[in-house]
Parts: C-alpha cells; sequence; structure tokens
C-alpha cells in the first residue's frame, strides 16, 4: 500500500482507524499517541522512532540529495534559456553583475527561511509544514491571506510559462527537422496549440501523484534532465564563439537603433528590455516559495534546517556557474541577436539531431518542474476541501487500485477531476497568451520580492526577536526596500512587453 498523504488531517477514533470494505479515507493518517506525562514517556514502545517523527507523522526520508534535486528542478527551469537575452539587455558589466547578487539575495534570505521551518526552537519546535502556515506561525493577521494568494497565484503562473516553454521546445524539435530535410527552403510555420494539448495531457496523468514525497524520482529525473540540455546550450555557445573567434555583445548591452526579430529598438523599448530582463533573471532563480515543503520532506538528525541550507548553498552554487556560463556564451555568441529562448534559437543550425535531445531533455524537465511547484497548491486545495467537507466521501473517499507492478494505486476522486481540470484551465490560458518571456519576466517579478525577500526577512526578524532600529533590523530592511523596487521595475516592462505582444496577436493562432 501506497503511504498515506501527509497533506491531510488525521481520522482516529479511540486509536482505530476507521475501515470501510475497499474504501480508505484520504483524512486517515496513523498517528502514534503522544505521551500524557513522564512514564509514559519513558514506557515509549522501542519502534516508536522507526516508524514515526515527532509530530507524529511517518518517518520523513528525504536527504541532502533529494532536497538538492527539488531545488534544481526548481531553479534551473526554463528560465535558463531566457537568459541570453537577459545578459544581452543589460550587457557584459550589468549583466553577470544582476546575476550574482540574485544569486546572493535568494542563498541569504532561503537561508533565513530555512530556519523558520520550525516555530521557536530550530532542532524540537513545532514544524510548519507550508509556507503558508510558517507566515501563519510567525506573522499572522491580514499577512497570512496576502501570502496565500502570492504563493499560490504565483505557482499557477508557474504552470503555464511551463507549459508555454514545454511547447515551444516541442516546436523546435520538429521545426529543425522540418529545417533540415528542406535544406532551409522551408519556412516550417506550426502552431503551438497541439504541442500544448499534449504536454496538458502528460501533466494530467503526473498530477495524479498524490503528494511531494511521492515525487522524489521524477525530481531527480528532472534535475539531470536540466544540465542535460544546459549542458548542450553552453556547449554550442562555446563552438559558436570558437567558429566566430571573437566575443559578440557591448558592455551596456542592446543599442538604440538595432534591427531585431521584433522590430528596431528604440529608446523606450531599450528601457522595456532593460527592466524585463530583471524580471527573467529573477524568474531563473524563483524557488522560495516551495522551500518549507522540499524541507518538510527532510530526515532528522541532522536538524532539517542544517540539511536544507547545505543543499541550498550547493544548488545555488551549481546553478549560478551554468547560469553564467549558458548566459555569457549566448550572449557572446548571438550578442544583441541573442534569442528569447536560447535552444530554439539555435534549432535551425546543425548539429539538428543533438538539438533535438536537448529540446527533448527540456520537455522531460518541465514535465517534473510542473510538479514540483504544483504539489504544494495541490495539497492546499485538498487540504482545506476535506477540512470543509470531511464527511463527502467523493472528497475524502479513496480506493484501492492493484497495479501490475505489485501493490496499488489509492485513487481519490476528487483528486482526479479538481487536478484534471487545474492543468486543463492552465493550457488553455498558456494557449491564449504564449509570450514566453513576457510571461517569464512577469512571473519573475510577481513572486521574487514578496516570496523571496519581504516574508522570509520579516519571518526571521520575528523568530530572531531582531530589535527594531538596531543595526541587523536596518540592514535586512534595506535589502528588502532595494529588492521592491526591482520588483516594481521587471513588472513595469514585462506589462509593457505584454501590451506590444497583443497588439500583433490573434487568439488561438499563434504560430511559430
Amino acid at each position: 500500500m501506497l503511504p498515506r498523504s501527509r497533506t491531510m488531517p488525521s481520522r482516529i477514533h479511540h486509536g482505530v482507524v476507521e475501515e470501510r470494505h475497499d474504501i480508505k479515507h484520504y483524512l486517515q493518517v496513523e498517528v502514534q499517541p503522544k505521551a500524557q506525562n513522564e512514564s509514559e514517556a519513558t514506557n515509549t514502545p522501542p519502534d516508536y522512532s522507526k516508524c514515526f517523527d515527532d509530530d507524529g507523522r511517518l518517518k520523513r526520508t528525504g536527504t541532502f540529495w533529494t532536497a538538492t534535486s527539488h531545488i534544481i528542478t526548481a531553479v534551473i527551469g526554463s528560465g535558463v534559456l531566457s537568459l541570453a537575452w537577459a545578459i544581452a539587455q543589460l550587457g557584459w558589466v550589468a549583466g553577470p553583475t544582476v546575476l550574482v547578487l540574485f544569486a546572493y539575495v535568494n542563498l541569504y534570505t532561503s537561508n533565513l527561511l530555512a530556519e523558520c521551518y520550525r516555530s521557536g526552537d530550530l532542532v524540537t519546535g513545532q514544524r510548519n509544514y507550508t509556507y503558508m502556515e510558517a507566515v501563519k506561525a510567525y506573522l499572522g493577521g491580514w499577512k497570512v491571506k496576502l501570502c496565500g494568494w502570492i504563493q499560490y497565484l504565483n505557482l499557477f503562473g508557474v504552470a503555464i510559462g511551463y507549459t508555454i516553454a514545454a511547447s515551444v521546445s516541442m516546436m523546435a524539435i520538429k521545426r529543425s527537422n522540418c529545417f533540415h530535410k528542406s535544406g532551409g527552403k522551408d519556412p516550417c510555420h506550426m502552431s503551438s496549440n497541439g504541442y500544448m494539448i499534449s504536454f496538458g495531457i502528460a501533466e494530467v496523468i503526473f498530477s495524479q501523484i498524490p503528494n511531494f514525497s511521492h515525487i522524489g524520482w521524477l525530481s531527480i529525473a528532472a534535475a539531470i534532465m536540466s544540465f542535460t540540455y544546459s549542458s548542450v546550450a553552453l556547449g554550442l555557445g562555446i563552438g559558436k564563439v570558437a567558429e566566430h573567434e571573437r566575443f559578440d555583445g557591448s558592455l551596456l548591452g542592446i543599442s538604440i537603433g538595432t534591427v531585431t526579430h521584433a522590430g528596431t529598438v528604440t529608446g523606450m523599448q531599450k528601457i522595456w528590455r532593460t527592466l524585463q530582463a530583471l524580471g527573467a533573471i529573477s524568474f531563473a532563480y524563483s524557488y522560495s516559495v516551495i522551500l518549507i515543503e522540499i524541507q518538510d520532506t527532510v530526515k532528522s538528525p541532522p536538524a532539517e534546517y542544517t540539511t536544507m541550507k547545505k543543499a541550498t548553498l550547493f544548488s545555488i552554487t551549481v546553478t549560478t556557474v551554468f547560469y553564467l556560463l549558458c548566459g555569457c556564451f549566448g550572449y557572446a555568441a548571438f550578442g544583441d541577436l541573442s534569442p528569447g529562448k536560447l535552444l530554439t534559437g539555435f534549432g535551425f543550425y546543425n548539429p539538428y539531431w543533438l538539438l533535438d535531445i536537448a529540446n527533448l531533455a527540456i520537455v522531460i524537465h518541465l514535465v517534473g518542474a510542473y510538479q514540483v511547484f504544483c504539489q504544494p497548491l495541490f495539497a492546499f486545495v485538498e487540504k482545506w476541501c476535506a477540512q470543509k467537507w470531511p464527511n463527502c466521501n467523493f472528497v475524502t473517499a479513496e480506493y484501492e487500485i492493484p497495479t501490475p507492478f505489485g501493490g496499488a494505486y489509492e485513487l481519490n476522486l476528487f483528486r482526479l477531476v479538481w487536478r484534471t481540470i487545474f492543468v486543463a484551465l492552465t493550457t488553455l490560458i498558456a494557449m491564449l497568451m504564449p509570450f514566453f518571456n513576457d510571461v517569464v519576466g512577469f512571473l519573475g517579478a510577481m513572486g521574487f520580492w514578496p516570496l523571496t525577500v519581504y516574508f522570509p526577512i520579516d519571518m526571521y526578524i520575528s523568530h530572531k526577536k531582531v530589535g527594531r532600529g538596531t543595526s541587523r533590523w536596518l540592514a535586512l530592511q534595506i535589502i528588502s526596500v532595494a529588492c521592491f523596487f526591482v520588483t516594481v521595475a521587471a513588472a513595469v516592462g514585462s506589462i509593457a512587453g505584454v501590451v506590444l505582444d497583443l497588439k500583433t496577436y490573434k487568439p488561438f493562432k499563434t504560430s511559430y
């Protein structure tokens, strides 16, 4: 039997779990009775710690490597492919500098957030299972609802962005083969709708994985794929630079008057592009929104925050090196004409088979990344509905279905219906607004300051009781205010980009 979902509250009557023939309830969680006094605590069964954690839930099994794979899957997403374009807007000076600064801010605030997983003592304090629960424990009030809206809207938006990115990569495979067969004579225009629908069907299937603790294998596979396509992009960039025997680009980024695929760059467009580049870079590091959920899968000892800090440091360091290499060599190869999505820009050049492998790796990675980001949203909705309608079998009942590989899959009808509707909705919106760079920039801007900076800093101040007006308090506030202005600027630039795209856009008729 599969392990019970950890997102559901328990249903136990006098120590006996409710059974109903072939129905196992979502609300059923095997919880060990807590000791009432010291003598009971002394007589705790010796196998208690082998099966249960200190909160009565089944023993967590996550390690440094599983946490690292989750982070890398979340961080090295489709955003890496837009970094050459982002650096092209900022130039050789500001581009790499901004990239490193964003990495440092994310690393610093992620470490602050990791210490907020437990309320009170870092080792024995009460656990906060989700980002929203941590905000509720430390800040409370209206900030909890604000955090919930921002977090889950951001996750919803990421699902849309990944659907767009996956369809572009699937089309790149088809177009590169078409272009190769025609010898460059056929423009190979095609619609993205069919590819988005195909990706949506795949996500409907994978979305039936019950919760975060069951997707470790998918996350590891996705992390491997991310390194695969990033390495191909890096290799092609180095190869193109070697072929030209020079570095393209300028110190200050794309010049006014440059003719691009979108037209001539004006002074105002230069400003919008610069601001949009900030959003693209911030999106490339967006994972704080699911950090607490990842940390809740980690076993102890050692303390969860210790493992999480090590995983965060390793992951951010590795991804930043990859980002600098991919972004800088992509810019060096293409200069001001760096494409918005690097591997689709390479898609019309040989070796086409290598590009097909890289784009296939992107699609596989995005299948896993979609689940890593959406599982917290799935869990929130399902937990809320289970608490709202605890006696409704449609919401809470699970039916065991034997599998050909042994064991049984626990089917929940509400999970099947609601997650299918969610995937269908994200796919539909992606088909309506397939603007990759603009969507990426806006999502990065929307989630960066509140979820990566503001809430982690405020929770840390509350947790550590940092005195108002102290040097540490002032330093934290300066970081928060500076990042707020970056977020506003990036959001403005991305919205301006969407407005420009809408002028030439027809619903459901977008072709590449």
